[in-house]
């Protein structure tokens, strides 16, 4: 949801650059500026040049070419409407929370952890800070099936950062799980024991906070590495990337609807330097604040 500039220098932009590709504008609304874009690379050409600890959503799509390219200008074609939200982490560097309120954004999913010790550098920032705007917020964590055991992995996630309570601002935890930004794309294991990974999270993270993780993938890597398994279907709201103007996303085989859609990686939102992850919410505030109080 290939290489790029660094998000640490200038405006942070998370623009991904292509051969022979052009540099083009994604027009948010039509009466909002134009951020830069770029096609994705081809699979396996230019891989993205990531660090452990350092991945963050929709990566492992730039570097396996699972993300469309992001058309010239979505114009109003952009579902820019209803319940709009952001997914950051450090890469975004400095972010001023209460313009990001006054902007529309009405939730924000935040990094917290990656594998079993690395937590993003902004996390402790981030989080206060968004809640203390009125911001919805919630943690996400970048699994690594590779290094360890979904349940470990949920322990640490729980313990830094992803808890939850009823607060009328907290949302439930969120397992990035997509294409490996490191290495193959499954991370070496098979869809019988991809689904056993997952489930394994899910239900250590349920014991530890009393919620049911929500699902952060795409169709492609949903569909090949866990076999378009269904048995998540009921446990886990789904949070799809495709970035696209169509009206809506397309979704993994396993699942009957999506809650939450990130629709671009280009976005733009007062308060943030360069670019940003846009999502919508599927239904009104009642209910994004129904998933966050678990009523």
């Amino acid at each position: 949801m290939f290489s790029f500039p660094s998000r640490s220098t200038g405006t942070r932009r998370r623009a991904a650059t292509a051969l022979g590709v052009l540099v083009a504008a994604l027009a948010l609304t039509a009466t909002t500026a134009t951020t830069a874009a770029a096609a994705a690379p081809q699979p396996d050409k230019d891989r993205v040049k990531v660090k452990p600890g350092q991945a963050y959503m929709g990566v492992g799509a730039q570097v396996h070419g699972d993300a469309p390219a992001e058309p010239p200008s979505m114009g109003i074609m952009a579902p820019t409407d209803g319940v709009q939200g952001i997914d950051v982490s450090h890469w975004q560097g400095a972010i001023n929370w209460t313009s990001v309120r006054n902007s529309g954004i009405q939730f924000a999913w935040i990094k917290a952890t990656e594998g079993t010790s690395y937590k993003d550098a902004r996390f402790n920032t981030n989080y206060p800070a968004a809640h203390g705007a009125g911001v919805i917020r919630g943690a996400y964590h970048f699994a690594r099936p590779d290094i360890s055991s979904g349940a470990i992995q949920a322990n640490y996630f729980a313990s830094n950062g992803g808890g939850w309570s009823r607060d009328n601002l907290t949302l439930p935890g969120v397992l990035d799980i997509e294409h490996n930004p490191y290495g193959a794309m499954c991370y070496g294991l098979s869809t019988t024991q991809m689904r056993t990974w997952i489930n394994d999270f899910y239900n250590t993270y349920k014991s530890r906070t009393g919620r049911d993780a929500v699902i952060y993938t795409t169709s492609g890597w949903w569909n090949t590495c866990t076999g378009n398994w269904t048995g998540m279907s009921g446990k886990s709201p789904l949070w799809v990337a495709h970035w696209t103007s169509a009206s809506s996303p397309t979704i993994p085989i396993g699942f009957p609807t999506w809650t939450v859609w990130q629709y671009t990686s280009t976005g733009s939102v007062s308060g943030v330097a360069g670019n940003v992850d846009r999502n919508q919410f599927n239904g009104s505030r009642d209910r994004l604040l129904a998933l966050a109080n678990n009523t």
